[in-house]
């Protein structure tokens, strides 16, 4: 045991000393505004409107800006580089979170707030799909194997969670202590700072821009995605359908109980068993390959997740969200990892910010649908969506074949004065 925990920081180490110490920390904390107003939305705007169903639209609406758009950040960072699309979205996406916030404190009409969520949501930098592609490159280019590639997906996973688990603490202090809004405006100051951080940093560079196609060559060099691909993206959905039933489970459940305060709080303590879990993923076996580990998450998640729909009080709800985290990371960190060993190496961060998209586009639909279904019907039949979605996220898990054996990736640009320290 003491042996594996020695070889699983030694491999973290190795990453770290590809990315250098400051990186992963700008990346972290560019990525928490995301958790904020995702899952602060439905806070927000139920707060402000006095309605729940009100507030999923509206945060469905934000959420969807963000799959629409999350792609094309994704294939823009491929062809022109990370660093001049990421410091364009981060300025755009402070703005518009902060118009949101305003449009929301002065009451504006549902279809003005679901514009102003499109917005936001649409100009996400994308910085945590874009840092796991960035970080693949860096340990790729230095000969890295497939424990360190699953190590970067693992950290990154892990720092995901934790946003999640900060992002909905943050909301609920905030609404504790005085309103949501609050959060928001944090996350307006973050995305600016630390999504201009991330941009400018030397690792910018990490990934060799593809370029975009000549009058001559319009499409012809530019691979396909295979089919494997979309089984994959497929099953993120669904997945995203399961968090996005708990997020609506769990608000009905603590305004049923007079404790809408804590929503954020019982969210987070789901994400901090799934953090911690998906730190140790590091520490699986090579041997356990990524499609056998995909159903076996998938299958957990859709066990633990009938433990919700029984849930009637406080103490209970925070014992099965506990428990049921422990799957959640194994499952986000395996479907990245098949994606990230399915996809053309050109289009890694399209790939990645792909995947994203279809775990939030699940999510958002749920949001809106769920909230809906947990006012007329309570938190059960919001938490029973999220379940059937688990089972069948394990059914096109029994169809992902096991991935190829690990392609070369292509020739990345060595980013001036990266490295240990940076």
């Amino acid at each position: 045991m003491a042996q594996a925990a020695g070889g699983t920081s030694a491999t973290y180490r190795e990453v770290l000393g590809a990315t250098g110490a400051l990186l992963p920390v700008i990346s972290f904390l560019g990525r928490l505004p995301v958790a904020v107003i995702q899952f602060g939305s439905v806070l927000l705007i139920t707060r402000t409107s006095g309605s729940l169903a009100t507030g999923g639209t509206v945060a469905c609406a934000l959420a969807l800006g963000q799959v629409a758009m999350g792609p094309v950040v994704g294939r823009l960072a491929d062809r022109r580089g990370q660093r001049s699309v990421v410091l364009c979205c981060s300025l755009l996406n402070a703005v518009a979170i902060a118009c949101y916030t305003l449009g929301a404190l002065a009451g504006l009409s549902t279809p003005l707030l679901v514009a102003l969520g499109v917005l936001a949501g649409a100009t996400v930098p994308g910085i945590g799909p874009l840092a796991r592609a960035r970080g693949v490159a860096l340990v790729r280019r230095g000969g890295a194997d497939e424990r360190v590639v699953n190590t970067v997906l693992s950290l990154e996973s892990t720092m995901d969670e934790l946003s999640f688990v900060l992002g909905p603490a943050l909301i609920g202090v905030a609404s504790f202590v005085g309103h949501p809004a609050y959060a928001f405006g944090a996350a307006a100051l973050l995305v600016a700072v630390c999504g201009t951080a991330f941009a400018l940093h030397p690792t910018a560079t990490a990934v060799r821009p593809a370029g975009a196609p000549t009058p001559k060559e319009p499409r012809a060099r530019r691979p396909r995605m295979p089919c494997e691909v979309r089984l994959v993206r497929l099953g993120l959905v669904l997945l995203g359908i399961l968090l996005g039933g708990c997020g609506a489970g769990i608000t009905a459940l603590t305004q049923k109980l007079g404790q809408e305060d804590q929503a954020g709080l019982v969210y987070a303590a789901m994400g901090v068993m799934s953090a911690v879990v998906g730190l140790s993923m590091a520490a699986v076996p090579e041997r356990f390959g990524l499609a056998l580990r995909w159903r076996a998450a998938t299958a957990a998640a859709a066990l633990l997740s009938l433990l919700l729909i029984g849930t009637q009080s406080m103490p209970g709800l925070y014992v099965a969200v506990t428990v049921f985290g422990a799957v959640f990371a194994p499952n986000l960190i395996t479907g990245f990892g098949l994606t990230e060993r399915a996809v053309p190496g050109e289009r890694l961060a399209e790939g990645m910010t792909f995947a994203a998209s279809a775990f939030v586009g699940g999510q958002a639909v749920t949001l809106a649908v769920a909230g809906r279904l947990a006012e007329s019907h309570g938190a059960a039949a919001a938490f029973t969506v999220g379940s059937i979605a688990a089972a069948l996220a394990f059914g096109v898990a029994l169809l992902v074949k096991a991935p190829a054996e690990p392609r070369v990736t292509p020739a990345v640009a060595a980013p001036s004065g990266s490295g240990r320290g940076a």
